[in-house]
């Protein structure tokens, strides 16, 4: 399969992942089973990891968007990093509200990030207490930036589709 046309698909289906092939087919001017066989090469290659439904979070009660930086208290060994990020892994299960965490590097030394939504400021504290309990041995110190997710000045509300038009 040509990569540019399953980068097309790949588009098309950010932007609305609820359309048919069907549908997807008669805007291309193709046929659904080659819409089809596209989609199923696609999800066999690894560009898709799931299909799902960005929301309006604040209809569903989200009020808080938080961007979390840590710095580590010194650099483990890689046996003992790798061991750490398992614990991380086993530790964010508990934690379906964030949804991304991973080493970085910048603002000052920080080397790890962590994106969360939150219901109220109450749910946001009580997720950095567990965090600095259950990592106080290993992180340094973290800062987060929290983002009134209803506020009428919010200039781009959060949606993977945009990045659609960038690949």
């Amino acid at each position: 399969m040509k990569t540019q046309k399953l980068i097309e698909l790949l588009k098309v289906l950010m932007k609305n992942c609820k359309l048919s092939d069907r549908q997807i087919a008669r805007r291309f001017g193709g046929s659904q089973p080659t819409v089809t066989r596209l989609r199923t090469c696609l999800e066999k290659q690894g560009f898709v990891k799931s299909y799902t439904v960005v929301p309006n979070f604040g209809k569903i009660g989200y009020k808080i968007i938080a961007f979390t930086f840590s710095s580590l208290k010194g650099y483990p060994s890689r046996e003992r990093a790798l061991k750490i990020v398992q614990k991380a892994k086993r530790w964010l299960e508990k934690h379906p509200n964030v949804i991304y965490a991973a080493d970085g590097q910048g603002l000052g030394g920080r080397d790890l990030v962590m994106v969360s939504f939150h219901k109220d400021y109450d749910d946001y504290t009580k997720l950095m207490h567990d965090f600095a309990f259950e990592w106080g041995g290993v992180i340094d110190t973290f800062e987060s930036f929290i983002a009134n997710l209803m506020s009428e000045l919010t200039m781009r509300e959060f949606d993977i589709s945009y990045l659609a038009d960038h690949i």
